[in-house]
């Protein structure tokens, strides 16, 4: 890979994965929109542990926190909020694993063209905004019920989509069941630390069984970036998400999918 393509699809990589603008649909559509070679499993795979690298960084005290709760209510049997938040991280990844298992080769082979992200950047976007005008914005990630988990975890399944965005979908649910903006973040980016693991494992099985060559400096550097810029997009959205709101990415979302229905039709 030439140095412009690393530097590019890591800060792509980093400053998409936490916003509600889905990170997956600009790596597939950045190469082809600019005709680079693909850039391979194996940086895919360093992208990805950049964010994850970013997010425990970004939110070590809670989950530091959250990890004790969660071994007291095993050892002790007290469920404290900070408990049933650590269950719900886990219990909200569920249905993403077992739809990724189930349907990980129809996806990759049937719904990564740029028409279905055009399409679910689009229909995404408008359901994004729907929630963002309608939430009652009162709650906190730490009032969730065992029945709101679930429910957030089914629409991160959705994710699975190319376009969909994990982070748009998931904060799109909460703010539904009436979280402010900033307690839907939040639990969306404590979600994304489980999946990303998943995801990661998932991916690096097939890099283990490929016999690509590896470039570790490339990977090195990939990693940096996209964990540099993860954090500091993690840092700038939770602090003006309740002023901006979701409008920004939305607007955002409308114009990227009308520009690949431009482009690709």
């Amino acid at each position: 890979m030439e140095l412009t393509h690393i530097i590019w699809l890591a800060l792509v990589q980093g400053l998409t994965e936490f916003l509600p603008v889905s990170s997956s649909a600009h790596l597939i559509l950045v190469p082809r929109l600019l005709e680079w070679p693909d850039q391979g499993l194996a940086f895919d795979v360093a992208v990805h542990l950049g964010t994850l690298l970013a997010v425990v960084a970004y939110f070590r005290r809670d989950i530091i926190s959250l990890f004790l709760a969660w071994v007291a209510s095993m050892t002790k049997r007290t469920m404290t909020p900070e408990a049933r938040l650590a269950w719900g991280v886990i219990l909200g990844t569920i249905p993403a694993g077992l739809v990724g298992l189930a349907f990980k080769d129809v996806i990759e082979v049937h719904l990564r063209s740029p028409l279905v992200i055009a399409v679910t950047t689009i229909l995404f976007g408008l359901l994004l905004w729907l929630a963002d005008r309608r939430s009652k914005l009162v709650r906190d990630e730490y009032s969730l019920s065992w029945q709101d988990f679930l429910v957030i975890g089914g629409a991160q399944a959705m994710a699975l989509i190319p376009g969909t965005s994990r982070s748009g979908i998931t904060i799109t649910a909460a703010l539904l069941l009436g979280l402010t903006r900033e307690a839907a973040a939040r639990y969306s980016f404590l979600l994304s630390i489980p999946i990303i693991v998943l995801s990661g494992l998932g991916v690096t099985k097939d890099l283990v069984e490929s016999t690509m060559p590896v470039d570790w400096t490339t990977l090195t550097l990939g990693t940096a970036i996209a964990a540099a810029s993860a954090f500091v997009c993690i840092h700038y959205f939770l602090a003006f998400i309740n002023k901006m709101g979701m409008t920004p990415f939305v607007i955002y979302r409308l114009l990227l999918g009308a520009l690949l229905l431009w482009v690709f039709l």
